[in-house]
């Protein structure tokens, strides 16, 4: 017998209220230790770690904006929205994204950092963990490493906010808009070019640094080329089949 429409409504608002929960969990577990870690990174700082750090600092942003470009482009190119937890949870917000990409702005901070939260917690914990156990001398010889460490997670764990400040053009801090001016994070201006259809260039949604070199070797098209020839299954089938039915 098919649960009536209350049930089906009650259980829609216990699965959002605990959604909600957890997002609110990992957001104030994952900002408690990235301030513990930025506390115990300073204390630890000598001008000596100075040349070593800042090749981490760029390696780490260079590497969350490509672990970006990744999993957008894999969420944006294959599977359908009809796959069963994936298609839903994963790729359908990828592919309501492009007809309405400004839908995104109209989520809170909770809503859209608590998923990315949730990922970054566990190389944070384990930052604290060694902060807590290993000895002056380890942790000096460790610097230069859980710094690259600490700036992949800090840009791993804002991509989402980026990414939204990108859509946003009315009200954004000023501090925000210098950023997105230098291209420390993700200009406005360049992220429009992914969202011209059928959105299948410029992935990296964090500084966006790797888009032009990536699209000028051809990377994501060699990528799919070569998943095409092994499987058989060609990028963005599902995608427009999908728009038009929402439509």
């Amino acid at each position: 017998m098919r649960a009536g429409p209350l049930v089906e409504r009650v259980g829609l608002v216990s699965a959002g209220s605990c959604k909600r929960f957890q997002e609110w969990c990992c957001v104030i577990l994952c900002f408690s230790l990235i301030a513990h870690n930025l506390v115990h990174l300073l204390l630890l700082a000598r001008w000596e770690h100075t040349p070593l750090v800042m090749l981490g600092v760029i390696a780490g942003a260079l590497i969350a904006d490509f672990l970006s470009g990744l999993v957008h482009w894999g969420a944006d190119t294959w599977g359908s929205v009809e796959l069963p937890i994936v298609g839903k949870a994963f790729i359908r917000p990828f592919r309501e994204h492009h007809i309405d990409p400004t839908a995104i702005t109209r989520h809170d901070f909770i809503e859209t950092n608590g998923d990315n939260c949730l990922v970054t917690l566990l190389p944070l914990l384990n930052m604290a963990y060694k902060f807590r156990t290993q000895s002056p001398e380890a942790l000096e010889q460790l610097y230069p490493w859980e710094c690259f460490v600490f700036c992949l997670t800090i840009f791993g764990t804002f991509t989402n906010q980026i990414h939204k400040w990108s859509h946003t053009y009315f009200g954004l801090p000023r501090w925000v808009t210098l950023l997105q001016d230098w291209h420390v994070i993700l200009p406005r201006k360049h992220h429009r070019i992914h969202h011209v259809s059928p959105h299948e260039t410029y992935f990296c949604i964090t500084t966006g640094w790797l888009n032009y070199p990536l699209e000028k070797i051809g990377f994501w098209r060699r990528l799919e080329d070569l998943i095409q020839g092994l499987t058989g299954e060609k990028p963005r089938a599902d995608d427009m089949k999908w728009a038009q039915k929402i439509k």
